[in-house]
């Protein structure tokens, strides 16, 4: 298959490049990490002005009208960039949500987060579910003409500086049941809205979330939240396996670069029989995920390809994007030697994010497994 990106795409990419050459150096993303929101806000701004934040939105609701294509091409520059700011948690997820879920005022809330003014985050996953989204404890329960959130939820991507939060809580059924759930939006100001912030080792902040009689506005039909949010979740793992790719490519690349002014016995290590095979083997590993991400997208636009056969090729990207950017990373950190681990290398931040890329919906053998239960029920 010859896959190609369309001139509007390749044009979208070669814009986030050229900014990225002049703007994000690896010591000004350092430094843009280093203050209170663990991102730099001009750059958010510029993202929104750019227009690289209306992407995935529909026209209708003031954005680009972009595909999961368009996502993609985005998402895999900005994993070459090593990008830091919340694009993931704020439009991929949260916006994904939102406008896929029957909130009122949506277009309005989504044209603030295409403008850059504006801040969301999910709270769906729990200390005890480990990856599954639908064992939810976190309750919500009627109270007049709205509801009141009690529980908690752990490793809110985007939740410590985030507005308002979109809530995944049960309102019926038992702890695992996927019918009893329903999604809400809660202002993070409120009354009962506790977070408490921390960096992830690859320099995304995080919350974990406290919700002690918040209110809460129902934004979907109650008990539908489950479809909604594996609608999401399926363009969010595309998104994540986009950006992976990048950042293998980028690792490769150096990495190759790196052996060739590294001196050994007098000469360079990639004159070596034994690291050119590893760095093939490596090269190799990009290349296979990054097949197995374009046959997704063509999937996934494909109006004729079924749920279920969009489900197992996903999963199956997201299990052999684990399993490659474990290896790359591994390779990438091996070949540099010691200084592949220090801060002052960008290499050993590529392949930290790598890792929470890795395990942030579930690992190899959870989609390993996901894949096989999908497999065998078509």
């Amino acid at each position: 298959m010859n896959f190609e990106y369309s001139e509007e795409q390749n044009l979208l990419k070669e814009s986030i490049v050229r900014w990225a050459q002049d703007n994000y150096s690896f010591d000004q993303r350092r430094v843009g990490m280093s203050n209170d929101n663990g991102f730099n806000r001009a750059h958010w701004q510029t993202f929104a002005e750019l227009g690289w934040l209306s992407v995935p939105f529909s026209e209708e609701n003031g954005g680009y009208g972009g595909s999961v294509i368009d996502l993609a091409a985005v998402m895999e520059e900005f994993g070459k960039a090593l990008v830091v700011e919340p694009v993931f948690a704020n439009i991929v997820l949260f916006g994904g949500l939102l406008e896929r879920s029957s909130y009122q005022d949506k277009a309005a809330l989504l044209a603030k987060v295409i403008d850059g003014s504006f801040m969301g985050a999910v709270a769906m996953y729990e200390p005890h579910a480990r990856f599954d989204t639908s064992n939810v404890l976190t309750s919500a329960t009627q109270s007049g003409d709205g509801y009141v959130i009690n529980g908690y939820k752990s490793m809110v991507l985007g939740g410590a500086h985030a507005d308002k939060v979109i809530v995944l809580a049960r309102t019926s059924g038992e702890q695992t049941d996927e019918l009893g759930l329903s999604l809400f939006l809660a202002d993070a100001q409120t009354s009962g809205f506790s977070a408490e912030r921390y960096a992830l080792m690859d320099g995304q902040q995080v919350a974990d979330i406290t919700f002690d009689n918040v209110s809460g506005e129902l934004i979907c039909e109650l008990g539908s939240a489950f479809e909604i949010l594996q609608a999401t979740m399926q363009v969010a793992q595309i998104a994540l396996a986009a950006e992976a790719v990048g950042i293998m490519g980028k690792l490769n690349a150096t990495t190759v670069e790196y052996t060739k002014t590294r001196k050994q016995f007098g000469v360079t290590i990639s004159s070596f029989q034994a690291l050119q095979h590893r760095m093939v083997d490596t090269f190799m590993a990009y290349e296979q995920t990054r097949s197995l991400l374009v046959g997704a997208l063509c999937e996934l636009t494909d109006k004729n390809v079924d749920g279920q056969q969009a489900k197992k090729i996903t999963h199956a990207l997201s299990a052999l994007v684990a399993k490659n950017g474990k290896l790359i990373g591994d390779e990438a950190i091996q070949m540099h030697g010691g200084m592949g681990l220090t801060d002052e290398l960008d290499v050993g931040h590529y392949v930290k994010r790598l890792m929470m890329i890795n395990l942030m919906f579930g690992d190899a053998a959870f989609f390993q497994t996901k894949f096989n239960q999908t497999a065998y029920a078509g």
